[in-house]
């Protein structure tokens, strides 16, 4: 495995339904340019808490007990 996970899966499902729901509010709110930004920053969210690592977390030293 190239990653050891760091988020812990409480964590890991609040993520996945808070990119989720910020990418549907993006698009549908916001609309345009600024939504389709928004929704792609969501990806990253939601991707982080399905594989369950964070790269910004690892960086800070981040680790699951």
């Amino acid at each position: 495995m190239f990653y050891v996970k760091n988020i812990p899966t409480g964590e890991r499902i609040v993520r996945v339904v808070c990119g989720i729901a910020a990418a549907g509010a993006g698009l549908a709110l916001l609309g345009g340019t600024t939504g389709w930004l928004v929704a792609a920053g969501a990806v990253g969210l939601v991707a982080s808490g399905l594989f369950g690592f964070c790269p910004a977390c690892a960086m800070v030293g981040r680790k699951l007990k």
